[in-house]
């Protein structure tokens, strides 16, 4: 297992964090995950133990209080926090979208506000595009801001944010102008109180969404109803900006979901190896007959071949060059071998996986969410082709 998974070229500080984070996991997330998921608790112990850590700064500049690490560490990060339960990489990545998005696109003034209490944690950030109507489709967004004098008044009802119930910050992006296709799409940055029911003042977030998966972390809609904004708390301070501001951040959160879909592969892949060694069938491990065998080598080659391809995609990214190809095909390639992965560790642990005793159990019922989270695997087949027919 050793050699699976390695990463070439590190600093020997990226090295140290992930050494960390991967202890961090060992002790304080894989021994409680199970238990927590299935009570759908939030990990507010683990969460805790991030903010110790410094993750949730560890993309923050360090004139903001960060630790000013490169996207190839976050994700690195990323796959760790996953193979321990994948619910929490989910409470770091829209917290790491919002702050990418301010920090490449806000005004000097966002900048000095947010980010540095969003490297302690104080301020925890949600992102919201999704509407009960429209997912893929972001142009049919019907959320709508209106200027009033030095405000905007915003109307509609926004869908699968993550965080949406614990975040106090949530970058949303709506349409300012109806008429002018993406270039009518505006990023406010929105202030509220975190919990659920009446957040803000016209801002309602009516519970936390039931899944078959994906529990701990919240899942909830959010309503706005004659909601009144400051104009200055447009992202960038220009209107007409936030599709483009979002697709960057998308190309984030797309690295991230990549790296979750190795991390849980990863744990799938381990837990399918131990159990293989440990169980005895006519006479010898169940390792050693060459169906299993062969499956174990399948696996490991997809976990591995998942790893590269994600990498690649975040140093892309960090190189400042576009990375929505690169992107794309990381999260198509981890979420489809993850979900293949799993799949392949539950036939391994036969009878046992259906049980909720078994860990396997969990991560067949979390990997499906990778399979739509920031873009379906069509989506990321139109980005790719579309991309490859450019030249």
């Amino acid at each position: 297992m050793s050699r699976l998974q390695q990463t070439y070229g590190l600093t020997d500080e990226q090295r140290e964090i992930v050494a960390t984070v991967r202890a961090f996991v060992d002790k304080e997330i894989l021994p409680v995950a199970t238990e927590l998921e299935h009570a759908d608790a939030y990990p507010q112990e683990i969460v805790d133990g991030m903010k110790r850590l410094g993750l949730f700064g560890l993309m923050i500049g360090e004139e903001h209080g960060g630790l000013g690490e490169s996207l190839l560490t976050y994700a690195l990060a990323v796959e760790e926090l996953s193979r321990g339960w994948m619910s929490v990489s989910g409470i770091v990545n829209t917290h790491f979208i919002v702050a990418w998005m301010i920090t490449h696109h806000g005004t000097p003034e966002q900048r000095a506000h947010y980010l540095p209490k969003m490297a302690t944690g104080e301020i925890r950030g949600a992102f919201s595009m999704s509407e009960p109507g429209c997912g893929s489709d972001v142009s049919a967004i019907k959320t709508r801001a209106v200027p009033d004098g030095d405000d905007y008044v915003i109307d509609g009802q926004k869908m699968w944010l993550t965080n949406g119930g614990s975040a106090n910050l949530v970058a949303t992006l709506v349409k300012t102008d109806p008429d002018a296709g993406h270039r009518g799409m505006t990023t406010f940055l929105v202030d509220k109180t975190p919990g659920f029911g009446e957040v803000a003042p016209g801002l309602t977030v009516p519970g936390k969404i039931e899944k078959m998966g994906y529990k701990g972390v919240d899942t909830t809609e959010l309503v706005f109803d004659s909601y009144r904004i400051p104009a200055a708390q447009i992202l960038g301070g220009t209107p007409g900006r936030g599709f483009y501001q979002m697709m960057d951040g998308v190309e984030v959160g797309r690295v991230n979901v990549a790296a979750r879909g190795c991390g849980v592969a990863r744990r799938a892949y381990e837990l399918a190896l131990d159990y293989a060694r440990r169980r005895e069938t006519f006479g010898k491990p169940i390792a050693e007959h060459q169906a299993v065998m062969f499956r174990l080598a399948e696996m490991a080659t997809k976990v591995e071949a998942a790893h590269q391809m994600m990498v690649m995609a975040a140093r892309r990214k960090d190189s400042g060059e576009r990375n929505d190809l690169e992107a794309g095909m990381a999260k198509y390639l981890a979420s489809e071998y993850c979900k293949e992965v799993v799949e392949d560790a539950f036939r391994i642990h036969g009878g046992y996986a259906y049980s909720k005793e078994y860990e396997i159990e969990r991560l067949y019922r979390e990997a499906p969410m990778l399979l739509i989270g920031e873009g379906t695997a069509d989506i990321q087949k139109m980005i790719i082709g579309r991309r490859l027919l450019e030249g």
